[in-house]
């Protein structure tokens, strides 16, 4: 008999009900027979229990002289004397006894007649309490037969449900049917993770990519960052802030080898730049394998490879967290425009810059160049330039040619609200045209100095910075629409954009002046408030 589960004596009670309904009992306190002796402390048993009930194991306890009171385990009174069950008289109580009638001296003569049973002391009234028992029993049999029915109802759907091509279980893969909001069903595929995915693609990209040292031997300054091997000629892509102002440039490959580089070219603008090693072996040499940037979604795994604070050939992943961000950087050659990065949340640190993001192919999609942080480590947000893009860049540069981006042929200065105001503008924020490059697109399509571009096809533009990023997220040979506010009217001019080689040593895009973003400076913001009371 299972002990777990509380099991009723053979013999059942007629009347009884079925096993799922209690059975209520109303037991009645033990009392003493009409007239009967008290039963002396020693003489107390404990009463034996009857079938299906449950008993306290008490015993009534009497005492010899007059006037004692009924002592029970089921209803003692307050102050009464307690018997335990093996009979012994339990340890003296304060007792406040019964007023039960006593048979007086000499009451012999007023008695006569009765029952000569009268001259003993009655017994002292007792009180009956009763008790409400349910009782319960649980067989085993209807629970096991209602999990058994549950767990053939499930198999059955199941089948049903894989032989009506519903769900499809393979080894890997889960295909699950969902409703578009057209009303069709389409298939989402949920891949299994891979739990070697990581090691594949480490073994993989990790021959691919360099650890690079760049030094200023006058200054004494330098740095580390990350390179990636384009080809067996040595030729190596990194990022231009990596190399920048570097007199000697040392490389460490993954096999432990170190060699010199020397500097091919850059272009300062995209932040990018190609070195090439020094007697290197090609055979020891071993080329990424390039990726289609243009092909990337919102979610897909990726891996961060590079040497974060000098951790040379460290790895990290994560997934493409957004795409198509831009944003400029001023700095002491100029500005750099990085447009339509890859955002991620793989990890990626100082020492990274120029390090490969990969994908699950272990394929190159961007050049790892940038983050997002208070602190100056990862946080989550980190930018890479395109593969696309840096490759084109790469392959200008090794082939001997300047680097080209689209180019419209303006100089323009940023728009804000005091030079709004102390210009009498007809708008707040956008790009103010100062002048017009001879022969170029802009003079084609008929922008005139003083013309404030406050849009590029649906893009909105505050800054100048924001003219020159709308035009590297295109191409060279689009074209594009730009909204112009001239004098008090808005028009619209339609340019295509064209090649910035020959005037690259001049400047970038002829953008001059403050032109990083629409805020004002300090010494702006103080002149702003003056007029403003």
């Amino acid at each position: 008999m299972d002990e777990k589960y509380p099991q009723r004596p053979e013999g059942t009670a007629a009347g009884e009900g079925t096993a799922s309904s209690p059975r209520i009992e109303i037991e009645p306190t033990p009392q003493a027979p009409q007239g009967a002796a008290p039963a002396s402390a020693s003489s107390a048993q404990p009463t034996a229990p009857q079938a299906g009930s449950v008993q306290t194991g008490s015993t009534q306890a009497g005492s010899a002289q007059a006037g004692s009171a009924l002592a029970g385990a089921h209803a003692a009174p307050s102050g009464a004397s307690w018997a335990n069950p093996s009979g012994t008289a339990g340890p003296a109580q304060p007792t406040q006894q019964y007023a039960a009638p006593q048979a007086a001296a000499g009451a012999g003569a007023s008695g006569a007649g009765r029952d000569p049973r009268s001259s003993q002391a009655p017994s002292a009234p007792a009180e009956t309490v009763t008790r409400t028992v349910v009782k319960t029993k649980t067989k085993k049999l209807p629970v096991f037969v209602s999990s058994l029915a549950g767990l053939v109802v499930g198999a059955v759907l199941v089948i049903a449900l894989v032989m009506t091509g519903a769900l499809r279980i393979g080894s890997t893969n889960v295909d699950a049917p969902a409703l578009s909001d057209s009303g069709s069903n389409q298939t989402i595929q949920i891949d299994a993770e891979d739990t070697t995915l990581a090691e594949a693609v480490s073994a993989k990209a990790l021959p691919s990519v360099v650890s690079i040292t760049a030094v200023n031997e006058g200054s004494g300054e330098g740095g580390i960052g990350s390179g990636v091997i384009l080809d067996t000629d040595g030729n190596i892509l990194t990022n231009y802030h990596v190399i920048q102002g570097a007199t000697t440039i040392n490389v460490s490959t993954n096999d432990g080898a170190s060699y010199e580089a020397e500097l091919v070219g850059q272009d300062e603008s995209s932040d990018l730049a190609v070195i090439r090693l020094q007697g290197a072996d090609a055979g020891s040499l071993t080329p990424i394998e390039i990726g289609d940037s243009d092909s990337l979604t919102v979610g897909e795994w990726v891996m961060a490879i590079g040497s974060p604070f000098g951790n040379e050939q460290s790895v990290s992943t994560g997934i493409v967290s957004a795409l198509y961000r831009s944003t400029a950087m001023q700095s002491t050659s100029g500005t750099t425009i990085y447009a339509n990065m890859i955002q991620t949340d793989a990890a990626i640190n100082p020492g990274n810059s120029g390090g490969a993001l990969v994908n699950d192919n272990g394929e190159l999609i961007g050049i790892n160049s940038m983050i997002e942080s208070y602190s100056g480590s990862s946080s989550g947000v980190g930018f890479a330039i395109p593969v696309n893009y840096a490759i084109n860049i790469a392959q200008q540069i090794i082939d001997g040619e300047t680097p080209a981006h689209p180019y419209i042929g303006v100089t323009v200065t940023t728009v804000n609200a005091y030079s709004a105001r102390q210009n009498n503008l007809a708008v707040s924020e956008g790009a103010y045209v100062n002048s017009v490059n001879a022969d170029s697109p802009a003079e084609e399509a008929g922008l005139r100095e003083g013309d404030i571009v406050t849009a590029v096809d649906d893009t909105q533009i505050t800054s100048a910075d924001g003219l020159i990023i709308a035009a590297r997220e295109h191409s060279i040979g689009d074209t594009v629409t730009l909204t112009v506010v001239r004098d008090d009217e808005t028009i619209e001019v339609d340019v295509t954009l064209g090649s910035d080689a020959e005037v690259q040593a001049e400047s970038q895009d002829g953008t001059t002046g403050e032109g990083s973003g629409n805020s004002l400076s300090e010494d702006e913001l103080r002149q702003y408030l003056e007029g403003l009371m």
